[in-house]
């Protein structure tokens, strides 16, 4: 049986052939065809939101395909953008909101927005990326976990961006064989904890998070020998951190012309 470990070096020894390779799968070849030819056009939100194979895609090469049916909630996302610190998308711990409204920033660009890299090249390069991720996952989950983390390590700037996200988080306590019962104990003891165990520059040390991940993928192994752990619970968007079901259904609700 092939380990965690080794399952993620096959893939990251040589990224770029294992990502050419995705890309070249009929249907992510046409759905990346597709988005290619049409976002283009896209002109504002409503447009966008108006194609849904458009919108689909976008969605997951964010990783947000699970809230792809929350649209009022991801229009309010696009619409506010990222400049302004109160908007929307800056008050979700989850940075992958951020992230889309920057791919497709019409708050800022209006009608020119689809028309820049990050909004093509940039789009497709993340669903590509996250085809990979999900496609690894399907045999391993650890293996998941380890690319995402390899990919988001570098936008660790404290202890509060480990909790913030589920999946970076599941990473650390796995490596650092701390008990599940860490994950509910005080937020900002945890914080203090993971950023004493660790110096924060390292996480943009290529070398240092291969390290990291070694131990992770060694660890996961003896904890999952079966491969049957299925943590995608930390894969589902954890926006709704300090946000209310309630506020979440109202938003949801709102007669803002999402199909």
């Amino acid at each position: 049986m092939t380990t965690t470990y080794t399952s993620y070096k096959l893939i990251t020894a040589d990224l770029q052939t294992s990502l050419k390779r995705v890309s070249e799968q009929p249907d992510v070849k046409r759905e990346t065809e597709y988005y290619l030819a049409r976002i283009g056009s896209v002109k504002s939100v409503d447009d966008f939101f108006a194609d849904a194979r458009l919108y689909n895609y976008a969605m997951k090469a964010h990783g947000l395909e699970d809230m792809a049916y929350a649209k009022a909630f991801m229009r309010k996302v696009l619409t506010e953008g990222v400049d302004d610190k109160e908007a929307f998308a800056n008050q979700l711990s989850d940075t992958r909101y951020k992230e889309l409204a920057q791919s497709l920033n019409f708050a800022r660009d209006g009608e020119l927005a689809t028309t820049f890299e990050r909004a093509q090249k940039g789009v497709v390069e993340k669903y590509t990326r996250q085809t990979l991720e999900v496609s690894a996952g399907e045999d391993n989950t650890g293996v998941r976990l380890a690319l995402y983390f390899e990919r988001m390590a570098s936008s660790i700037t404290s202890g509060y961006s480990i909790i913030a996200d589920d999946a970076l988080a599941q990473v650390v306590r796995t490596a650092l064989q701390l008990p599940a019962e860490f994950a509910a104990t005080d937020i900002d003891r945890q914080a203090e904890f993971y950023e004493q165990t660790f110096d924060l520059a390292d996480f943009k040390d290529t070398a240092k998070v291969g390290k990291l991940l070694e131990r992770f993928t060694s660890m996961w192994e003896l904890e999952n020998p079966s491969g049957s752990y299925d943590p995608l619970t930390a894969f589902q968007p954890s926006s709704l951190t300090g946000i209310s079901t309630d506020l979440l259904i109202s938003i949801n609700n709102l007669k803002l012309g999402g199909r």
